[in-house]
């Protein structure tokens, strides 16, 4: 038995591993590469192995790095089923069909160029019916449900506290008279993260397979970003402007919405009205909304309290384009949460067109924003942008709130290795060098006697 890396491997996208049981073979996670061209390319370059040979996926989660490229699985030939969470399910329905959606825009808008220059058309990557034929593949479980989908396969999920539905895999294979079992720790969440559940403690692996996206990183602490939250909002109220907020659709939308009711006398929320102005964030917190009992025990009360109701009447969930337009006429009280996170698209820029040049109002950048985008020219200080040939100057207040990453630190990565209660080998994956090395270091450094090993594209390893 042994297993192959072929995505998140020295990198942090395209998770993607192959596990070769005697004559079952299984993947962990099949995920789009993401980031700069050279990478995504990988993508275009078709699977290292035959999909048709493949007798099962187990999904770790609903985030595309990990899931992206399953319609391409089930398009190239694959035929077995999809395991993960029934709410890694909901969200996947959301966010694959949208994958494909942008891959189809985008190929049309390539194709008007082409067509112009009379070169030959291209064809996206997978279509939203590839999608749709993916979704009925996938076979949603529950958490600490045990499967033996193969007589040498048995796995369970375990919750990993990332996103809604995110799951560490416990998996056990067995081949003639050898046993061993697996840990895939997915992407694992914050301890004392908003609305979910910490992650939950594994204590025994015969090979442990480690994330590392921030391995060489300490968060900010939570409570010194919800009060800068809240210090923002009330600056922007007394200035009298709008709060403009690009987000992910799924989990930092959300934990905005949680912070908001919870603190909503203490930031006098009372005199906003709140947008949330993305139709596929509007569709994830209503799959949040459904798995509720996945909820840790403060969010579970918050469900009951009186600021539920009291924030209601504020909220509006735009999904129609116009009116996302009418809330470019409001002037003032205005709370915008609207895609994308990085402001690379969406109707983000258009709000952003008509606040940006507004001294009154303030932009809150809640996530990441990679080079090269729009989110990290504001937060670079740009003075003017491009928004549709033209130039509009930034006279807005840009805030940079950072710790809200959904993805555990050092810290925690290595407070969860602690539940394990013997030794066992450590293979880190989905992480950058520098973040793959980091943790290496402080696991050695742990006194636990444990040495690690980074997992290279294409490597294979023998599960002895």
């Amino acid at each position: 038995m042994n297993i192959q890396f072929f995505g998140a491997a020295g990198e942090v996208t395209g998770s993607c591993y192959l596990i070769t049981v005697g004559k079952t073979r299984l993947l962990v996670d099949c995920g789009l590469f993401q980031g700069g061209r050279a990478t995504e390319e990988k993508n275009l370059h078709g699977f290292p192995f035959d999909p048709a040979q493949i007798n099962l996926v187990i999904l770790t989660h609903a985030h595309i790095d990990h899931s992206g490229r399953l319609p391409l699985l089930v398009k190239a030939g694959f035929k077995g089923h999809i395991y993960c969470h029934n709410a890694t399910r909901d969200l996947c329905e959301i966010m694959l069909k949208d994958s494909a959606f942008l891959m189809e825009k985008d190929a049309e808008i390539e194709n008007r160029k082409r067509q112009r220059k009379r070169l030959l058309m291209i064809a996206p990557l997978y279509s939203i019916n590839d999608a749709r034929k993916t979704i009925k593949k996938i076979k949603g479980i529950r958490y600490h449900e045990i499967q033996q989908p193969h007589a040498t396969i048995k796995f369970q999920l375990s919750d990993a506290g990332h996103i809604l539905g995110s799951s560490i895999l416990e998996l056990w294979l067995q081949e003639e008279n050898k046993s061993r079992k697996l840990v895939f720790s997915g992407d694992l969440g914050n301890y004392g993260k908003p609305i979910l559940r910490d992650p939950e403690t594994i204590t025994a692996a015969d090979w442990l397979f480690l994330e590392s996206t921030y391995g060489n990183r300490l968060h900010r602490p939570l409570a010194e970003t919800i009060a800068e939250i809240g210090q923002v909002i009330q600056q922007a109220h007394k200035e009298g402007g709008n709060i403009l907020i690009p987000a992910f659709a799924v989990g930092r939308t959300q934990e905005l919405l949680y912070f908001l009711t919870k603190h909503f006398h203490d930031w006098s929320i009372q005199d906003w009205n709140i947008f949330v102005d993305s139709p596929m964030a509007i569709d994830a917190t209503a799959v949040y909304q459904k798995h509720a009992s996945l909820y840790d025990q403060e969010a579970t009360e918050l469900l009951q309290n009186d600021n539920v109701e009291a924030i209601r009447p504020l909220l509006h969930f735009t999904k129609a384009p116009r009116q996302s337009s009418q809330i470019n006429s409001i002037r003032s009280g205005a709370i915008i949460i609207a895609g994308s996170g990085m402001c690379t698209g969406g109707r983000i820029k258009h709000h952003l067109k008509h606040n940006l040049w507004r001294r009154e109002c303030h932009i809150m950048i809640v996530g990441f924003q990679a080079r090269g985008t729009l989110g990290r020219a504001l937060v670079d200080g740009a003075k003017h942008v491009r928004l549709w040939g033209e130039t509009i100057k930034v006279a807005a207040q840009v805030n940079t709130v950072g710790g809200l990453s959904a993805h555990a630190d050092q810290h925690d990565l290595l407070r969860w290795l602690k539940g394990f209660d013997q030794r066992l080998r450590i293979v880190l994956v989905h992480g950058e060098n520098e973040a793959l090395e980091g943790l290496a270091s402080a696991i050695e450094a742990g006194g636990e006697h444990l040495k690690p090993v980074i997992a290279r594209y294409k490597e294979i390893m023998e599960l002895d």
